[in-house]
């Protein structure tokens, strides 16, 4: 196993082309980080679908309430839901919107992220913030990069979207 510099904030997720490092951001977003922690340790991200992704600019997951694979999946649905758990207040920050950056989604009210968070494939600055910064890939962005894609300007996938398998906190 590789040495990881924070197994408490190290997050692997397994996707069909290989395992993901995601580094967080404790001391950028402790809210937000907690609460990926917090459900990766319950197996609740395990089998979610990536429901929204847009080449170029992101990969959108993290539904737990409508996007498990296995378990209630609703492709209408998926993007609309998030956890039993209470909404989290905005932790804007300096940390820029950079490829391999992962963000809190969220509605239009800037208290509203729960669950769902999304993958840059490149900058997209114009997202600074405006959005959480949670974590950020330190490898296995070639395997982020190999998400299905989706179509038309919401980047909804069609078909069979591509899952995460397994999200687990190093420690």
């Amino acid at each position: 196993m590789a040495d990881y510099e924070d197994p408490e904030n190290t997050i692997l997720m397994e996707l069909k082309g290989g395992t993901v490092t995601i580094e967080l951001m404790p001391d950028v977003a402790p809210k937000h980080v907690e609460r990926m922690k917090e459900l990766a340790r319950a197996g609740n991200y395990d089998n979610v679908a990536f429901h929204r992704v847009i080449d170029g600019f992101m990969a959108q997951t993290g539904d737990v309430q409508h996007g498990n694979m296995e378990a209630g999946f609703n492709l209408r649905m998926a993007g609309t839901g998030g956890s039993d758990l209470p909404n989290l207040p905005a932790e804007f920050s300096r940390v820029p919107h950079a490829r391999g950056t992962l963000g809190a989604a969220r509605s239009q009210n800037p208290n509203s992220a729960n669950s769902q968070f999304f993958i840059m494939f490149a900058d997209g600055h114009f997202l600074n913030g405006q959005y959480t910064v949670i974590g950020r890939v330190t490898e296995g962005l070639d395997i982020v990069d190999m998400i299905k894609k989706g179509d038309g300007p919401n980047g909804a996938v069609i078909g069979q979207p591509d899952v995460m398998k397994q999200v687990r906190v190093l420690n």
